[in-house]
């Protein structure tokens, strides 16, 4: 179980020039530790690439599985992705910025958010960090013991490639496609990442607006289904391995007040 002191007091100063400083005392000494967390997780993002670019040559086994879970979806009686793609669909003012939020927030907001929390909350970072690569290697192994293929490759079910039809795509034509694998739509990297990042800056952080941060993981799950690159299920069992991750991790705070208490008179 992982114990956050959340109730640690967290400040800035609310002038530019201050937080200019903050930043600088934040950065002071830590060149070396910055190159090296940057060469992990460039090796942990190559490893997970060839790993799933290993898994790539899957093609009938995963629209089988996607027939199938389909199957199981209707079975269970739980909500219909095609109903809401189709307001995507029909509505070119929402899939634009729908294909543009799945190309770029899934690695522009994990960047950002990460950066961040290295600079600023060390502690939170590790944490944030360690369950980001759980996380990825439990569904890099779902990734190449169960090959699924997305919504999007299903045209006979009613779903449509909305990148191939209003553009913005990040995927070329699987069968051409070297660089992905697109049968990997078990589970979603895109909601789970996004949660994941949403709550460790909720947990670092202390201003009243911060639960806002849940949207991102909320409007990712809308998009990743309306645009046709998952499943409701993909979502459930990313987070599921989340929550299994947190779980296993093991403590990161010793005692209350263990987080350093930083410089400034204003909370963020």
């Amino acid at each position: 179980m992982v114990a956050l002191d959340l109730d640690a007091p967290v400040r800035v100063s609310p002038s530019g020039t201050g937080v200019i400083d903050r930043t600088r005392a934040a950065l002071h000494g830590r060149g070396r530790e910055a190159v090296v967390q940057l060469v992990v997780i460039t090796v942990l993002y190559l490893t997970y690439r060839v790993g799933r670019m290993l898994a790539a040559d899957e093609q009938a086994h995963a629209l089988a599985n996607a027939r199938t879970l389909l199957t199981w979806e209707d079975r269970l009686q739980m909500p219909n992705e095609q109903a809401l793609q189709s307001i995507f669909v029909k509505h070119e003012f929402l899939a634009v910025p729908a294909n543009f939020y799945y190309a770029t927030a899934h690695f522009a907001v994990a960047i950002t958010a990460l950066l961040w929390l290295w600079t600023f909350r060390p502690m939170y970072y590790r944490l944030t960090r360690n369950l980001m690569v759980a996380l990825t290697a439990a569904a890099l192994a779902l990734h190449m013991l169960i090959p699924l293929a997305p919504p999007r490759m299903l045209p006979e079910y009613g779903f449509v490639d909305l990148a191939a039809k209003y553009g913005q795509s990040v995927y070329g034509p699987p069968d051409t496609d070297t660089l992905s694998n697109q049968y990997a739509a078990m589970p979603s990297l895109h909601v789970g990442w996004a949660l994941l990042l949403s709550l460790g800056l909720i947990a670092a952080t202390r201003t009243q607006w911060r639960w806002l941060l849940l949207l991102h993981p909320a409007i990712t799950t809308l998009v990743v289904v309306g645009t046709g690159n998952h499943y409701w299920f993909d979502a459930i069992v990313a987070t599921a391995l989340l929550a299994v991750a947190t779980l296993l991790h093991p403590p990161v705070f010793e005692r209350p007040g263990s987080m350093p208490e930083l410089r400034g008179n204003e909370r963020i």
